[in-house]
């Protein structure tokens, strides 16, 4: 894998050994972010973050934070090393359930510009009425949320639905409030 756009343009990035964790592929990346459009200066939330691949996209492309979420140790070690080879500066990775890092946020009072989400995609319909509940309080009066699933799942979440799109077996879904 590598980043697609930006300062780190070309960049190989690593990902979990295994297959626990599914990584973003180049091309769904290059969509998604084609349909988000500019990052600059965002703050950033990657909820199930995996490799990472789309929060390090995020921060390549301009965005000034990037809490990377992700309940796996060992992909959380991946993060972190991406991070440091990267040089990537103003990232912070959690390595907890996405639901405890989410209520800690919101605890917090803290929002963001930009919500990226890809859990396992077979998981998806147990934790999307759990996600209705609390993302939408994580977005910016004008964030985006971006949801990965499966190409034959189309998520319902109480936020206006920006686009759907599938690519292979990804769907690309963005949500604004």
């Amino acid at each position: 894998m590598r980043i697609i756009a930006g300062e780190r343009r070309g960049a190989s990035i690593a990902a979990p050994k295994g297959v626990a964790t599914r990584p973003t592929g180049d091309r769904v990346r290059e969509a998604a972010y084609n349909l988000i459009g500019p990052v600059d200066d965002a703050a950033v939330l990657d909820l199930f973050a995996g490799s990472g691949a789309m929060g390090l996209e995020a921060l390549s492309r301009g965005a000034r934070r990037c809490v990377f979420v992700e309940s796996a140790g060992d992909a959380c070690a991946v993060i972190k090393r991406n991070l440091e080879k990267l040089r990537f500066t103003g990232a912070l990775v959690l390595c907890t359930d996405a639901f405890q890092a989410l209520r800690e946020e919101r605890a917090a009072g803290r929002a963001y510009d930009l919500v990226l989400v890809d859990p396992p995609y077979e998981s998806w319909g147990d934790l999307e009425p759990k996600l209705a509940d609390v993302l939408p309080a994580t977005l910016n009066d004008d964030g985006v949320l971006v949801v990965e699933t499966s190409s034959r799942v189309e998520p319902e979440l109480p936020l206006n639905v920006v686009t759907s799109r599938r690519y292979g077996s990804a769907r690309i879904t963005l949500f604004t409030r």
